[in-house]
């Protein structure tokens, strides 16, 4: 390695011409022994050269080699001729302050989405930034159709596959466009699949069109409404099927049975649910991010999803021969993806989710996909289905490997590596136990603070999201104060969402449990600051 002294003679060499120079910043003497921070500031002044600012830029580098020995000597005790530490301690205060650099200054953050990812998963995302697998490549640069990055994709199709044990009978795939392109792509999808087991009987649906007869013969799909989010769905379904394509029947609507008859605050009781006859697909949505509800996981939990009132219906199994097994069911998992095991996945036909609550940054979509529901969707539309865009077919996907078009490859890396991770930590049985204690304490702090006026709990007993806990802040500008004071001790992104207000807590799974607990602590303090002005 080339020694500091010869660097900084060669970045005067630069800066030679220089007349006056403008004060560097903190951050820039701080570091000026890096060897990082001279390999870019050599490629900065090689890239600015014959720009108009080159006078500009090399006074400031003259400025920061004349002031380079003081920085040195008086911040890590370097010695400005040897240009090595003095003592080990000084060594040590070295690479400290570099790590307080890297992730001294990162907020504790509990945001929805995009959330919180694991210091270490960025680090080494950084690295790979730069060079993906020794390829001299980074992984935004590379080809995705290179042998490092398929196998890579083979690899993250196995981690998911093994950690929430998907049956061969369901393909893993990647896409795009979020949970909300899979409004849409549910909806085509499993319609030309209903159009290829039920081929339309045009006589017939002409005879019933009065009465509705084509959008039922099209298909019925059934919605269960507990959020924000499956309303969406629901409301982009019938905006699909306009025309006759389909009819939308909402199975049940949390909002019928909230305390003002208008919120999303409970999972209605089983008795409440109307499903249809051998309907297209059945959809819910496991965790409503922007609600706070979520279906209990408890099978004899009034809150659980009903799979028991699910209707079987016919269809092919191996060789042709047929066999019964529960209508489509299709689910939206994006906000409690691998936070825990997915309760009767092998009964799914489809299960989505968007990957930046607990898998990594926005851009990528997971889908597990059951192979009977990969359809020929140009088929379907000779016999009457709706065209279907290439891009949004499952089995366009399927059959390119999930590389029809080129995917989101950062996405995809960074999924990888949280997922590597947490087959390290324990996979997801760890996580589940992890994410229940986190949730314990955080709604026993909701609960303490509303016997005491403070805060008020928005979601009924048992309807309870792990992931993202909401509450009122009760009292005239107290959510304003609430918030105040977590900014100041850097906790962020608890604001709710601006549709409901309040404030939402997401403890996804890079959030730590001592995150959680700093969290508490803090509400605790708030409680008791409230409660002494509430008897004032």
């Amino acid at each position: 390695m080339e020694c500091l002294k010869e660097r900084m003679h060669r970045i005067r060499d630069y800066a030679r011409d220089a007349r006056r120079a403008p004060a560097p910043s903190p951050w820039l003497l701080n570091n000026i022994a890096t060897e990082s921070y001279f390999q870019s500031l050599e490629s900065l002044i090689l890239q600015k050269r014959l720009s108009l600012k080159t006078q500009q830029l090399a006074g400031w580098l003259h400025f920061i080699q004349q002031n380079a020995n003081n920085a040195l000597t008086s911040l890590y005790h370097i010695d400005p001729q040897t240009h090595t530490f003095l003592n080990n301690k000084n060594q040590n205060h070295y690479h400290n302050k570099m790590a307080a650099f890297a992730t001294g200054t990162r907020a504790t953050y509990f945001g929805a989405g995009p959330s919180a990812l694991p210091v270490s998963v960025l680090e080494e995302a950084a690295k790979g930034l730069l060079n993906f697998q020794n390829t001299g490549i980074g992984i935004a640069e590379i080809s995705h159709r290179s042998k490092e990055f398929t196998a890579f994709l083979t690899t993250l199709e196995s981690l998911i596959r093994t950690q929430l044990d998907v049956p061969p009978t369901h393909q893993i795939l990647f896409t795009q466009g979020g949970g909300s392109q899979q409004f849409s792509a549910v909806v085509m999808n499993m319609l030309a699949r209903y159009r290829l087991l039920h081929p339309l009987d045009h006589t017939a649906a002409g005879q019933g069109q009065q009465e509705g007869g084509a959008a039922a013969a099209a298909g019925k799909l059934d919605y269960v409404v507990t959020g924000s989010w499956s309303k969406k769905a629901a409301e982009e379904a019938r905006r699909l099927v306009v025309g006759g394509g389909g009819q939308v029947n909402v199975v049940v609507d949390g909002r019928q049975y909230s305390k003002d008859g208008k919120s999303f605050d409970n999972i209605p009781s089983h008795d409440a649910y109307t499903f249809s006859e051998d309907p297209a697909l059945v959809y819910y949505c496991e965790n409503e991010t922007v609600d706070g509800v979520e279906f209990s996981h408890e099978a004899d939990s009034a809150a659980s999803f009903p799979f028991h009132l699910l209707k079987t219906s016919s269809s092919s199994g191996d060789g042709g021969a047929p066999r019964r097994r529960l209508v489509p069911l299709v689910a939206d998992y994006s906000s409690s993806f691998m936070m825990r095991p997915i309760p009767r996945l092998a009964d799914h036909a489809v299960i989505y989710a968007g990957a930046q609550k607990n898998i990594g940054p926005a851009g990528l979509t997971i889908l597990i996909v059951r192979q009977d529901c990969l359809v020929d969707v140009d088929a379907a539309a000779q016999l009457g289905a709706a065209p279907v865009p290439t891009t949004l077919s499952w089995k366009t996907l399927a059959d390119s490997g999930s590389l029809y078009n080129t995917p989101s490859v950062f996405s995809i890396y960074m999924a990888g590596l949280v997922l590597e991770r947490m087959g390290a930590q324990g996979g997801l049985r760890y996580y589940e136990e992890m994410n229940r204690r986190k949730e314990e304490k955080v709604y026993a702090a909701v609960r303490e603070g509303e016997g005491k006026g403070v805060f008020r709990k928005k979601v009924r007993d048992g309807s309870e999201s792990w992931m993202n806990v909401v509450f009122e802040v009760s009292g005239e500008g107290a959510e304003g104060r609430f918030l105040d004071g977590a900014e100041k001790r850097g906790m962020k992104g608890l604001k709710g969402h601006r549709s409901v207000g309040g404030i939402r807590v997401s403890l996804y799974n890079a959030v730590t449990e001592e995150h959680t607990d700093a969290l508490v602590q803090y509400m605790k303090e708030f409680i008791a600051e409230e409660s002494q002005v509430k008897t004032a």
